[in-house]
Protein backbone atom coordinates (compact mmCIF):
# COMPACT_ATOMS: atom_id res chain seq x y z
CA UNK A 1 0.00 0.00 0.00
CA UNK A 2 2.75 2.47 0.93
CA UNK A 3 5.27 1.09 -1.57
CA UNK A 4 4.15 3.33 -4.45
CA UNK A 5 4.48 6.78 -2.90
CA UNK A 6 5.95 9.41 -5.22
CA UNK A 7 9.66 8.89 -4.76
CA UNK A 8 9.63 8.81 -0.98
CA UNK A 9 10.83 5.77 0.85
CA UNK A 10 8.33 5.37 3.62
CA UNK A 11 9.42 2.51 5.79
CA UNK A 12 8.57 1.70 9.37
CA UNK A 13 11.50 3.63 10.84
CA UNK A 14 10.79 6.86 8.97
CA UNK A 15 7.08 6.60 9.77
CA UNK A 16 7.79 6.22 13.50
CA UNK A 17 10.33 9.05 13.44
CA UNK A 18 7.81 11.34 11.74
CA UNK A 19 5.03 10.47 14.17
CA UNK A 20 7.36 11.06 17.12
CA UNK A 21 8.20 14.53 15.76
CA UNK A 22 4.51 15.25 15.24
CA UNK A 23 3.67 14.18 18.81
CA UNK A 24 6.53 16.31 20.18
CA UNK A 25 5.29 19.34 18.24
CA UNK A 26 1.78 18.88 19.63
CA UNK A 27 3.18 18.46 23.17
CA UNK A 28 5.29 21.62 22.91
CA UNK A 29 2.28 23.61 21.72
CA UNK A 30 0.12 22.40 24.65
CA UNK A 31 2.65 23.01 27.46
CA UNK A 32 2.34 26.84 27.54
CA UNK A 33 -1.45 26.57 27.89
CA UNK A 34 -1.10 24.24 30.87
CA UNK A 35 1.69 26.26 32.50
CA UNK A 36 -0.44 29.36 33.04
CA UNK A 37 -1.36 30.22 36.61
CA UNK A 38 -4.93 29.91 37.74
CA UNK A 39 -6.61 33.23 38.44
CA UNK A 40 -6.17 34.39 42.03
CA UNK A 41 -9.24 34.54 44.25
CA UNK A 42 -9.98 37.70 46.22
CA UNK A 43 -8.89 37.78 49.88
CA UNK A 44 -12.51 37.63 51.13
CA UNK A 45 -13.17 34.30 49.44
CA UNK A 46 -9.90 32.82 50.74
CA UNK A 47 -10.89 33.63 54.32
CA UNK A 48 -14.35 32.09 53.90
CA UNK A 49 -13.00 28.77 52.62
CA UNK A 50 -11.89 26.83 55.68
CA UNK A 51 -10.76 23.23 55.37
CA UNK A 52 -13.27 20.87 56.89
CA UNK A 53 -12.15 18.56 59.64
CA UNK A 54 -13.11 15.01 58.62
CA UNK A 55 -13.59 14.04 62.28
CA UNK A 56 -15.45 17.12 63.47
CA UNK A 57 -18.48 17.08 65.77
CA UNK A 58 -20.89 16.80 62.84
CA UNK A 59 -19.83 13.17 62.47
CA UNK A 60 -21.24 12.40 65.93
CA UNK A 61 -24.68 13.32 64.64
CA UNK A 62 -24.40 10.77 61.84
CA UNK A 63 -25.18 7.11 62.23
CA UNK A 64 -22.38 5.32 64.07
CA UNK A 65 -20.71 2.41 62.31
CA UNK A 66 -20.71 -0.88 64.21
CA UNK A 67 -18.84 -4.04 63.15
CA UNK A 68 -19.93 -7.68 63.54
CA UNK A 69 -18.62 -7.83 67.11
CA UNK A 70 -20.62 -4.75 68.12
CA UNK A 71 -17.61 -2.41 68.35
CA UNK A 72 -17.87 1.13 66.97
CA UNK A 73 -15.44 1.94 64.18
CA UNK A 74 -14.56 4.68 61.70
CA UNK A 75 -13.08 4.55 58.22
CA UNK A 76 -9.36 5.40 58.00
CA UNK A 77 -8.66 8.45 55.79
CA UNK A 78 -5.31 6.93 54.72
CA UNK A 79 -6.20 3.39 53.66
CA UNK A 80 -10.01 3.14 54.06
CA UNK A 81 -9.73 0.31 56.57
CA UNK A 82 -11.46 0.12 59.96
CA UNK A 83 -10.26 2.32 62.84
CA UNK A 84 -11.10 1.36 66.42
CA UNK A 85 -11.05 3.48 69.55
CA UNK A 86 -8.38 2.76 72.15
CA UNK A 87 -8.91 5.09 75.10
CA UNK A 88 -9.19 8.59 73.59
CA UNK A 89 -7.32 7.57 70.43
CA UNK A 90 -8.64 6.17 67.14
CA UNK A 91 -6.16 3.72 65.58
CA UNK A 92 -6.28 2.03 62.17
CA UNK A 93 -5.81 -1.73 62.25
CA UNK A 94 -4.19 -1.80 58.83
CA UNK A 95 -1.76 1.13 58.49
CA UNK A 96 -1.47 2.35 62.08
CA UNK A 97 -2.78 5.85 61.40
CA UNK A 98 -4.02 7.38 64.63
CA UNK A 99 -5.40 10.60 66.07
CA UNK A 100 -6.70 11.80 69.42
CA UNK A 101 -10.38 12.64 69.63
Amino acid sequence: MFDNLNGTGLDRRSFLRGSAMFAAAIGVSVIPALAQQAPQKPEDEKKKEQPKDPFADDQKEEKKLVDDEGREYRVCPQCAYNMYKQGRMWVCENCGYSYVE
